[in-house]
């Protein structure tokens, strides 16, 4: 079971967030503030943190900072009331990973945290799994089976990036200026090409397919 911590100073919202968290199968530790959660965090591990911004003591930002100055890289899900983009840009300067605004959609919530604990778990270990088949980032392989793909960088990064967002729609530009140099000449089509070669290579695979969504990209869909 994960475990989350919430730093919310108001106590009627701490208590909602931590009530949604248990029905949906996670641990909640409850944080009063910054330091109140830099202390319960010296004793208990924690998985991902939801962390309000104007708290006392020690605000969200702060907070963020004092964790990764101390090369601490727990995802963090900054929620407050604020929502100016110079509030963005200073939360996720201080190293927050995703922001939300209240009022917090609890939905929309648990998808982000769902959406966190997966990259940081793909982060640790290196290696990203959908149903029997492992993709292994450091030697750039994927396997199905028995059988073991060893692939052209570029088709392992376009192939990791999907399913790290399952059902998640990407535009051709965002592969592009993700895993091409950004000023670099290469046409958008050549992530149609890559595409093509991933589905030859992976057309009998069972666990995952590469769909186009007609106007807009590609995403990675999980076969049930």
């Amino acid at each position: 079971m994960f475990v989350i911590m919430v730093a919310e100073d108001d106590p009627n919202t701490r208590k909602l967030m931590c009530t949604v968290l248990s029905q949906n199968g996670y641990e909640p530790v409850p944080a009063t503030d910054g330091e109140d959660a830099l202390e319960i965090m010296d004793r208990q591990h924690v998985d991902l943190i939801l962390l309000d911004v104007m708290m006392p003591k020690m605000d969200g930002y702060e907070f963020v900072k004092t964790l990764r100055e101390g090369g601490c890289n727990i995802p963090v899900l900054m929620v407050t009331a604020r929502e100016t983009s110079a509030d963005k840009i200073a939360g996720f300067k201080a190293g927050t990973d995703d922001y939300m605004v209240k009022p917090v959609d609890e939905e929309e919530m648990l998808l982000r945290i769902s959406a966190l604990l997966r990259r940081s778990r793909i982060a640790n270990e290196h290696k990203l799994t959908a149903g029997d088949t492992v993709l292994d980032y450091d030697a750039l392989t994927v396997t199905c089976g028995n059988e073991a793909y060893e692939l052209p960088n570029k088709e392992f990064m376009l192939l990791f990036k999907l399913l790290s967002y399952q059902n998640k729609i990407f535009t051709r530009r965002q592969l592009m200026d993700e895993l091409w140099d950004m000023e670099s000449e290469t046409d958008e089509r050549t992530i149609d090409v890559h595409i093509n070669r991933l589905r030859e290579r992976f057309r009998d695979n069972k666990d995952f397919e590469i769909v186009t969504v007609r106007g807009l990209g590609y995403k990675a869909v999980i076969k049930k």
